[in-house]
């Protein structure tokens, strides 16, 4: 919950600017910005068409339209030209109750709509000391993607974010994200086999930052990165966009 319309054409103008020397136009790396609802308009505002940095929703319905105050659509989220959209995050697991089964119903309605699901998966601290990592990520791997046939499961990004990482500064080692990532596919390869998982963008997510970008980022099962609060000033997001160059 940052940014408002205002400080987003602000911030959209100085990434601009960082874009001059780390240009997503090469298409060396996907970049896509996930800013709150009210934001969104002033983003594609100020990328004026260009196609070379994606717009993506923080949330979305698992309804299409009704007496459901405060929810937001996928034709909504469509109108305004999103791509994408993030769900499961643990923040909305942890503060809105949300369970497997019901992200698995946005996943499901997004991806009827067009849109790129970026799936949010990761243990707590508790669990992780309690020896459950990988329990709780097949779980949340095979519920999220429950009754998607593989080639719709090759089209999702999963982005594993240990919940304690995120915002504390602690960061997993790469070669620990590197095995939960290696876990993740092979749980997406027993489930809509191996060819699909090969094709899944897996995400590593938690206290990224241009000092440890390009070594998570370069494990052989780490695609890409969801950054949370580095991203919040241009110049360290077109640094990690130039680390996953």
């Amino acid at each position: 919950m940052n940014m408002g319309p205002k400080e987003a054409r602000e911030f959209m103008a100085a990434l601009k600017e960082e874009f001059k020397s780390a240009c997503a136009c090469e298409k060396k790396a996907d970049a896509v910005i996930v800013p709150p609802f009210v934001t969104i308009p002033a983003v594609m505002d100020a990328l004026n068409g260009c196609t070379c940095v994606g717009v993506g929703a923080q949330d979305v319905s698992d309804r299409d339209n009704g007496a459901f105050t405060g929810e937001i659509s996928t034709a909504m989220l469509t109108e305004l030209g999103c791509k994408y959209v993030v769900v499961g995050h643990s923040e909305r697991r942890q503060y809105h109750g949300e369970t497997n089964a019901y992200i698995n119903k946005k996943i499901k309605k997004a991806l009827a709509a067009g849109i790129i699901p970026i799936y949010c998966i990761g243990e707590t601290l508790e669990q992780r000391e309690a020896g459950q990592l990988e329990t709780v990520l097949k779980t949340q791997v095979v519920e999220g993607i429950a009754d998607l046939t593989p080639e719709q499961v090759a089209g999702i990004v999963i982005a594993y974010e240990p919940v304690w990482a995120i915002g504390t500064g602690k960061t997993a080692s790469a070669a620990d994200a590197q095995a939960a990532h290696a876990f993740i596919r092979s749980v997406l390869a027993d489930t809509v086999g191996a060819e699909a998982a090969e094709k899944v963008r897996l995400q590593y997510g938690g206290s990224v930052k241009p000092a440890n970008a390009a070594e998570l980022m370069s494990q052989p099962d780490i695609d890409g990165a969801l950054v949370g609060g580095a991203s919040l000033k241009a110049d360290s997001f077109a640094a990690i966009i130039r680390a996953a160059k």
